[in-house]
């Protein structure tokens, strides 16, 4: 086909799946964003992985959120982390749960603070656990309350530790206690005082106590006087000499 970019579209919008999969990269290359925005999603789905990885940054951009999600799962595995850090929050919220889980780890990697924040809790629950721990420690500040308690509790486990420090007071205070528990000691161990401070009582309750004797100083001490009173006997058993010492008089 010639001269593509001279089409109108309505003529864009009336090729068949066929005319649209004979287009070669430089078509699709010179088709303008107006042009784009007029594919229907049966074309878009009719793309093939070399096409769609030519659209440019700006063309990406274009994309409307119906576009996007009709996307092969294929075609999103193989989008370029440079493609994707362009998509709308719109767009990256119009991921299916099964574009999602066709996303690299690279891929994931590459989304900006403002795609993260917008995807559903049904996206996030849906990433897979490398997924998860591909995510930047600014990706995971910029979880949502919401964002945070739809994490699967595997999948919260596998969470560096760097990303726990990471997460907001909020983020900290909207983990369920299932997440909590799922919590490795290593990751109790990296949460900020602040993290600590933020934490709910049934939260505190539900740290396991090889976690809790695992407490840095610094932790224990930054525990509000409702989340100590909340420590089972259990808990308060597994602290460390050093713990116990490092507790304010306002919290004994």
């Amino acid at each position: 086909m010639s001269n593509v970019s001279g089409y109108s579209t309505s003529v864009i919008a009336a090729l068949s799946t066929d005319q649209i999969q004979s287009l070669t990269t430089d078509d699709i290359i010179s088709l303008t964003t107006v042009q784009l925005q007029a594919l229907t999603t049966g074309q878009i789905a009719a793309l093939k992985t070399n096409q769609i990885s030519v659209l440019t940054t700006v063309a990406v951009a274009a994309l409307t959120t119906k576009q996007v999600a009709a996307i092969e799962t294929a075609d999103v595995a193989a989008l370029k982390t440079s493609q994707l850090a362009a998509l709308t929050t719109a767009g990256a919220a119009a991921l299916t749960t099964a574009q999602v889980q066709a996303l690299t780890t690279a891929g994931v990697a590459a989304f900006k603070t403002t795609q993260v924040a917008a995807l559903t809790t049904a996206q996030v629950a849906a990433l897979t656990t490398a997924q998860i721990s591909a995510l930047t420690t600014a990706g995971v500040a910029a979880l949502t309350t919401a964002q945070v308690a739809a994490i699967e509790t595997a999948d919260v486990a596998a969470l560096k530790t760097s990303q726990v420090a990471a997460l907001t007071t909020a983020g900290v205070a909207a983990f369920t206690t299932d997440q909590v528990v799922a919590l490795t000691t290593a990751q109790i161990s990296a949460l900020t005082t602040a993290g600590v401070a933020a934490m709910t009582t049934k939260q505190v309750a539900a740290i396991e106590t090889a976690d809790v004797a695992a407490l840095k100083t610094s932790q224990v001490a930054a525990l509000t006087t409702a989340g100590t009173a909340a420590l089972t006997t259990a808990q308060v058993q597994a602290l460390t000499t050093a713990g116990i010492a490092a507790l304010k008089t306002s919290q004994v």
